[in-house]
């Protein structure tokens, strides 16, 4: 068993090599919550919640660590009379919450914000001061900057010198040494709410964002841990400034930097501050959330996704085709139900070595996808050659890489709820009427109910065992 994974740091695939096989421990930054999620902010999660869920199949105990920036600029900004800060934070964290949980993205093992952890980010800030990497501004505003110039490793996560980066905003450039230098500590501001004030050494004031994931990453896994992540376009500043507050302070920090793709509009980045986002609760009241979780993971992690209408309509016949497997397979006796754990050792459901093989390789979700169609068409086949062992091998391998993928709810037949139950009632009764008709020869009736059928997308299946229906793919 080798994983290997794309390090930004090293630029390049690296086999992975845990600080600690009986636990491997992920942080990954996790969402400012100024506003609900977009489409792009679920595909990140989702990159993440399937490297977590390969790492736990392969290595067993993952610590996954996704924090919640709940105070920051843009929280104060978009705050009102009516909503203060925390409450928008606390709002807009459920919302993200719910988009997560809705297609199947696993909890956090932890789940920080910000605001539960400043004074660690305080003790952090010290010593950076005390090691000489961090300043005060002189101008007695209470900010408390990172010199830049001070640590000679700086830009070297995004391969840049200091001097071709542009300037940090986060903060007054009247107290800064350097441009490039940022804000760990920002001094209170008298436009801004009173709560949002938190007492320190160097005046009153609040965490800058950046400090923020260094002191929290290390509350959580410790002054070294595996895989820091996060999206593509956290690398600069966000990521580098990690890198360089932690390293500076003494600490080991993450080993490996992996980064997913963003989702674009036309080729630009899908983002908030480009007004070109789509949010994720409008794509989840349009799409059934399995399909959603299919069409988001269907591309490679660190390439980029460019998401249309007939994103949407491949992946639901994708999952149209693997469900309609199942369906089939699991009505031969000779095929063990989802309920039935099988006892012939031929049928150990392990993923087969080929999806085995793509996982490992930087999580080649595509090229496993690759595999679970086909043994979905090896299945049919089997089916339709009657090899009833040849088809419960085939759904049993389904099965495995479906749970691994997340996808497994996909094809649970109480996934639908009362409306996939009033369907099913409907056609059954449409098809025990097109039964009788046959019975008694009504050979018209019966060809009228059956094309009924047929024109609301459903598709009639006569086996020795009865006729069964399904949606087409």
């Amino acid at each position: 068993m080798t994983i290997r994974l794309y390090d930004t740091r090293a630029q390049q695939l690296r086999d992975f090599v845990p600080l600690d096989p009986e636990n491997i421990t992920m942080y990954v930054c996790g969402p400012t919550v100024q506003s609900g999620p977009h489409i792009g902010h679920v595909r990140a999660a989702l990159s993440f919640d399937l490297l977590r869920r390969w790492l736990s199949r392969q290595y067993g105990r993952v610590t996954f660590v996704r924090n919640v920036t709940d105070i920051d600029d843009k929280v104060l900004d978009n705050a009102t009379d009516v909503e203060p800060w925390w409450a928008l934070a606390y709002r807009m964290e459920q919302e993200f919450t719910a988009a997560y949980a809705a297609i199947g993205i696993l909890p956090p093992t932890y789940e920080p914000r910000a605001t539960a952890s400043v004074p660690q980010m305080q003790e952090l800030i010290a010593l950076l001061i005390e090691r000489g990497h961090a300043y005060p501004a002189p101008d007695g505003s209470g900010d408390v900057y990172f010199d830049v110039r001070s640590w000679p490793e700086y830009g070297t996560l995004t391969n840049q010198s200091v001097d071709a980066m542009e300037a940090a905003v986060d903060a007054d450039p009247r107290g800064k040494r350097t441009p490039q230098d940022f804000a760990l500590w920002k001094g209170a501001k008298p436009e801004e709410p009173a709560d949002a004030v938190w007492s320190s050494p160097w005046g009153p004031g609040r965490p800058g964002w950046h400090i923020e994931c260094s002191a929290m990453s290390r509350r959580y896994l410790g002054d070294r841990f595996d895989i820091h992540g996060g999206g593509l376009d956290l690398r600069f500043p966000h990521h580098e400034n990690e890198l360089a507050q932690s390293s500076a302070a003494g600490l080991g920090f993450a080993q490996y930097w992996v980064h997913n793709g963003l989702v674009t509009v036309d080729g630009q980045k899908m983002s908030k501050s480009l007004g070109n986002f789509t949010l994720a609760a409008d794509v989840l009241d349009r799409h059934e959330p399995m399909v959603v979780r299919y069409a988001l993971a269907a591309a490679h992690y660190r390439s980029s996704l460019d998401l249309s209408d007939s994103s949407w309509s491949e992946a639901e016949a994708a999952l149209g085709r693997i469900r309609t497997f199942v369906e089939r397979a699991q009505r031969v006796p000779a095929v063990p139900s989802a309920q039935t754990a099988p006892t012939d050792a031929e049928y150990v459901p392990l993923v087969p070595e080929d999806f085995a093989r793509a996982m490992d390789d930087d999580l080649g979700v595509p090229q496993a996808l690759a595999v679970l169609h086909d043994r979905v068409r090896r299945g049919n086949q089997a089916l339709d050659d009657g090899d009833d062992a040849a088809a419960a091998r085939a759904l049993l391998e389904v099965r495995a890489m479906l749970e691994v993928l997340g996808l497994d709810a996909a094809t649970t037949p109480s996934g639908g709820g009362a409306a996939a139950s009033a369907l099913d009632g409907l056609v059954q009764e449409m098809i025990a009427q097109r039964a009788r008709a046959r019975a008694d020869k009504d050979w018209a009736a019966a060809d009228r109910i059956r094309d009924a059928i047929a024109a609301a997308g459903i598709t009639l299946e006569d086996t020795p065992a009865g006729t069964h229906w399904s949606i087409d793919g």
